[in-house]
């Protein structure tokens, strides 16, 4: 019994520290411009389609592949944000978030036209026989999402909180025209948030794809449960992101392993509306909510 807990309990670590990504994603756009974003799931597609074919494809070394999807990845959402965000004349949160609904149409579109309808993986980084921790079976690619989630979390802390270009982008939200007017490039920084959000799930595409197949349409669900760890812990909040991530992540695990597999995607959707009911303002503090007020 224990040896299954631990297994499911594993399984939901590894699959929430990518929901834990995305949900970083989100935060990270809405702490520069408080839009939700809810293309980001496209992005960890766009990271493991764009891995695949510069590995498989094109016969990349590792490291290059990995510099040219993230890159890529980058260069996207530069172009999402220079073609749809940036002409918007408008402070319409709602139209803005709509805006980015139409571009993960597209981008799923574009994808499926690029790649098919075909599932698609590549080797994991590392050889060597799995972990056995408890019984539990550990494969050596799920060190690398947990290693890879962790590295981002801490290099993303650092810099909205100990960087000048950070506090810079978080200020941007809080009042653009006071950050105008002390000097601090808005529209930069906006832009500049889209393409670190982008990179982020890139990097979390990379990191799954190994262990999970990724597939053209898998943006909208990994954007939904995403944006779910990041209310659960509040728009904004990193480290609730992080903690709903991986609570989602755990919660989908034991659900498909005690009750049924069918029900895994209902967890996210019963998460997010017992948070929108009992606690909107998540699970550490209410700054989302104090901003949203705002508007």
């Amino acid at each position: 019994m224990l040896t299954v807990f631990l297994q499911f309990l594993f399984s939901g670590l590894t699959v929430g520290s990518v929901y834990a990504l995305v949900g970083m994603g989100f935060n990270i756009i809405y702490n520069a411009t408080s839009i939700i974003n809810l293309a980001q799931g496209e992005f960890v597609v766009i990271g493991g389609l764009l891995m695949w074919f510069f590995l498989e494809s094109c016969k990349l070394p590792f490291l290059l592949a990995v510099a040219l999807t993230i890159l890529s990845a980058g260069l996207v959402a530069l172009i999402m944000e220079r073609l749809t965000i940036r002409p918007l004349k408008t402070n319409d949160l709602l139209i803005m978030i709509m805006v980015t609904v139409a571009v993960a149409i597209v981008m799923r579109g574009l994808l499926m036209f690029k790649f098919g309808k075909e599932p698609y993986s590549f080797a994991a980084f590392t050889e060597g026989d799995p972990l056995v921790i408890g019984g539990a079976v550990i494969q050596l690619q799920t060190l690398w999402v947990l290693g890879i989630t962790g590295t981002c979390i801490l290099a993303l802390y650092a810099f909205f909180n100990l960087t000048i270009a950070g506090k810079a982008m978080r200020a941007c939200s809080f009042d653009p025209t006071a950050a105008s007017l002390v000097g601090i490039p808005v529209s930069r920084m906006i832009m500049f948030s889209f393409i670190l959000s982008a990179m982020v799930g890139a990097i979390g595409g990379i990191a799954i794809t190994p262990i999970s197949l990724m597939e053209y349409d898998k943006g909208p669900m990994l954007a939904v449960k995403g944006f779910c760890a990041a209310m659960m812990g509040g728009l904004g909040r990193g480290r609730g992101a992080v903690v709903g991530g991986l609570t989602i992540g755990v919660l989908e695990s034991m659900t498909a392993g005690y009750i049924h597999s069918g029900l895994k995607d209902a967890v996210a959707l019963l998460i997010l509306l017992s948070i929108l009911f009992f606690r909107p303002a998540g699970l550490f503090g209410n700054a989302a909510m104090q901003r949203l007020k705002g508007h």
